[in-house]
């Protein structure tokens, strides 16, 4: 049956991860320009590529949908839960070709250094190791961006080898990680964590 125009698709059992102040969801189309805006700002772009138009953010967003739907996973709109504003994407992603099981991070400037990105992190982690069943993770990171590389310390990653990632980013890159283990063995007394309900498995999860 042809779709139509605008039409919208709902993921079946889509997680939703709740922290103390964010939600974190799969991404839709109403991100699109807040996405846009995140994908246009210099400073957020810095170590990615450097600012995009619009039309690659939609690109962009339509790849991470995609992503939920190819493999059902992929990284989560993150939702501030008292304004209701989108300000950032943070989960797993793992394209064709990439080094390893990556949990990354992106939070809009203006929510910079509020310690949103440790707080999805943490969330999205537990979800990689406790849902999808991920052994390690990982963190690809450009060795200028010290800001990133502190929240992988702050996560209780290490900085591992120098990887260089597959077209079209093409870049050599800092490969940080950690084991399941490893997350699990971690001290929680300030780590930060946050209980959030288990989701149900992705459809990538149930397949035998």
């Amino acid at each position: 049956m042809k779709a139509n125009v605008g039409q919208r698709v709902a993921f079946v059992g889509a997680p939703v991860l709740e922290t103390e102040r964010l939600i974190l969801r799969v991404p839709s189309v109403d991100d699109f320009d807040a996405w846009a805006m995140f994908y246009a700002d210099p400073e957020t772009m810095r170590y990615m590529d450097g600012p995009q138009p619009p039309e690659a953010a939609w690109r962009a967003l339509a790849t991470m949908a995609g992503c939920w739907a190819l493999c059902g996973f992929g990284m989560f709109s993150v939702i501030h839960r008292e304004s209701g504003r989108w300000i950032g994407r943070v989960g797993p992603w793992k394209p064709q070709g990439w080094p390893g099981d990556e949990v990354g991070w992106g939070i809009l400037r203006e929510f910079e250094g509020q310690g949103y990105a440790y707080e999805a992190s943490v969330a999205a982690i537990d979800w990689a190791f406790d849902v999808l069943g991920w052994s390690n993770v990982i963190h690809c990171i450009p060795e200028a961006n010290v800001r990133s590389a502190a929240l992988a310390q702050r996560l209780g990653s290490s900085r591992q080898r120098l990887v260089k990632l597959p077209p079209p980013a093409g870049t050599q890159v800092w490969m940080w990680g950690q084991t399941r283990d490893k997350w699990r063995a971690r001290d929680r007394g300030d780590s930060g964590r946050v209980s959030h309900p288990k989701p149900p498995p992705p459809r990538a999860a149930q397949r035998s």
